[in-house]
């Protein structure tokens, strides 16, 4: 959930695409009732993962940041939830989208929930699906539930429970998208960055699921190296989308990884990252074998959490 750099990027989702209303027959694009104005002003509070502030975005009358200790995690427009306006979100939202057809609904797990900005996302995109999100923070989804409502109608769950136990529980063959967004902190926890994990993630998907994983790096990149090593040693097709400038070790940024026992869909999601308002590429095939090349997949025994970002990164 740590976004590093920029973050208006905009939608994901086509302009041709039109805004669905949810089983209520309230518009997404609709204010929740009793959510937070910006006539309120920004709010503090102490969560079981630290302090949690949501910020007023300048641009959007309706949107709010979250921010962790600091760390920006979630942006929120609840009158666009379509709206992503962090990188990484944006690039997990052409995952979302490449999914399925056009508005057609799917079954969801998130692991890490933060603002729910990716649910929230996929049920004004695709009404109707099935959501489960695996939040360990009980008191940062009261807070976001209270502040940031959801719509009526969405078919989203919150359980307040470890990623990795939520994971373990889920029945094999029954999710078409796996979405893991997991810090603690600003980092990415060892115990779910290992090949156990991400087996346990391919049980859980359905015939033609996908897996995608939110992780951040910088230098060397040695944490992501490891963990395109440990997706290709569980999957057969891997992909990872990231910053030029932070594959080059240039930046500590976001990297995007995507899996699955099908071929995916490469070329149509090298579109859509081109076509974004920031820099993007989508590694595959040969550069991926020789961005991983010397890595070695992290295990239950051997994995280690991501590494802190550098000081400053987030002024």
């Amino acid at each position: 959930m740590v976004a590093m750099g920029r973050n208006r990027a905009g939608r994901a989702r086509t302009d041709s695409e039109p805004t669905p209303a949810d089983s209520s027959g309230t518009a997404p694009g609709a204010a929740a009732g009793g959510a937070r104005t910006h006539a309120q002003g920004p709010l503090a509070r102490p969560v079981d993962s630290g302090l949690a502030e949501l910020l007023p975005d300048r641009d959007r009358p309706l949107a709010w940041t979250l921010l962790l200790d600091g760390a920006p995690q979630s942006l929120v427009d609840l009158a666009d939830p379509a709206y992503l306006g962090f990188e990484y979100q944006r690039r997990l939202g052409h995952l979302i989208d490449l999914a399925a057809p056009p508005g057609k609904p799917i079954t969801v797990l998130h692991l890490g929930g933060g603002a729910l900005t990716l649910a929230r996302y996929v049920a004004a995109t695709r009404p109707r699906s099935r959501q489960q999100v695996a939040e360990i923070d009980t008191a940062l989804t009261e807070l976001v539930r209270a502040e940031l409502p959801l719509e009526r109608g969405w078919q989203i769950k919150v359980r307040g429970a470890d990623a990795r136990a939520v994971l373990e529980r889920t029945p094999e063959g029954t999710v078409d998208l796996v979405i893991t967004d997991i810090f603690a902190g600003a980092q990415v926890p060892a115990h779910c960055a290992t090949a156990e994990f991400t087996t346990l993630a391919a049980r859980a998907l359905a015939p033609g699921g996908r897996y995608a994983v939110n992780i951040t790096d910088g230098s060397a990149l040695l944490f992501a190296r490891s963990q395109a090593a440990t997706l290709r040693a569980v999957f057969p097709e891997v992909c990872l989308v990231a910053d030029p400038a932070v594959l080059r070790g240039k930046r500590f940024g976001n990297l995007i990884l995507a899996a699955a026992q099908n071929p995916l869909p490469i070329d149509e999601l090298g579109r859509r990252v081109a076509s974004d308002s920031y820099l993007g590429r989508v590694e595959h095939g040969r550069g991926l074998a020789d961005f991983t090349a010397g890595a070695v997949p992290a295990t239950d025994a051997t994995a280690a959490p991501s590494p802190a970002p550098p000081p400053g990164v987030f002024r």
